[in-house]
């Protein structure tokens, strides 16, 4: 993989991570589509790491009480802090994901080299925001979230570990049925990431500097995963800015038209 390569990919990596149109599905299709080598799943999970560094440069405030929030409430043995109630909910939601990342990590190693598969994908993530959008009260607050939420949303996020099916797309859908508000819904995605995306980058930087995993450039690691940062930290800004004024129709017709448009050999 060339350096050029290696930016391109941090910048659709960022801007699909927190934009729901699915990164790893991207990812997948975008290197076949151009006749790229596949990127393997080392240099994934660095940019994934990239965009873990925009969404804590982002939300550095948030993260630091919603901390403070959680410590507090194992003192006081209470739930009362609305912000202790986020904090929690963003523990229990992450833990279908890591039981599920640990137990397939083969298996979602190997879907990386099926692009009609994530492609078809992501006609699912495609139907999930038009549910979402049609079903949706979207009035809740999340500071109003309870476990069974927080379990629920983290399931979404479970069967995101497949390309093509949009983590952001999938949480964001599963909150906005379960009643909660299109921008808050949205926040807790993005918070909801950084323990996955935390825990999945560590694992494969262990593997790498192992040498267990394949090891790509390291100019081209740090330069994809700058590219990423950035173009990560203005896509969280833009969908949050769109969210509160607009549905998210858009982005499940341009899942829908991408994946079809793939699956039936017009692109590819």
């Amino acid at each position: 993989m060339t350096t050029w390569q290696a930016i391109l990919l941090g910048i659709l990596q960022g801007l699909a991570e927190f934009l729901p149109i699915s990164s790893s599905g991207h990812l997948v299709i975008v290197p076949y589509l151009l006749g790229w080598p596949d990127p393997g799943l080392t240099m994934v999970t660095m940019l994934h790491m990239g965009t873990l560094l925009a969404i804590v440069i982002y939300f550095w405030s948030d993260l630091w009480k919603l901390a403070a929030a959680a410590l507090s409430s194992i003192k006081r043995r209470s739930l009362d802090d609305p912000q202790a109630r986020v904090a929690w909910g963003v523990v229990v939601g992450t833990i279908p994901g890591a039981v599920v990342g640990l137990l397939f990590a083969d298996l979602f190693e190997s879907l990386f080299g099926l692009p009609r598969a994530a492609a078809a994908f992501l006609l699912g993530t495609a139907l999930l925001l038009l549910i979402s959008e049609l079903a949706g009260s979207r009035r809740r607050p999340i500071t109003s979230i309870s476990w069974v939420d927080a379990l629920l949303i983290g399931l979404a996020q479970m069967l995101a570990i497949v390309p093509g099916l949009s983590r952001s797309g999938s949480t964001i859908a599963a909150g906005m049925l379960l009643g909660f508000r299109r921008e808050d819904a949205a926040r807790f995605s993005f918070l909801l990431g950084v323990p996955i995306m935390a825990g999945t980058g560590l694992y494969q930087l262990a593997k790498f500097i192992t040498g267990v995993a394949d090891s790509p450039p390291v100019m081209s690691v740090v330069l994809g995963m700058a590219s990423a940062a950035i173009s990560g930290y203005l896509a969280i800004a833009g969908l949050l800015a769109l969210v509160r004024r607009r549905s998210l129709l858009g982005f499940a017709a341009y899942c829908a038209l991408f994946g079809l448009l793939v699956l039936t050999g017009v692109l590819g």
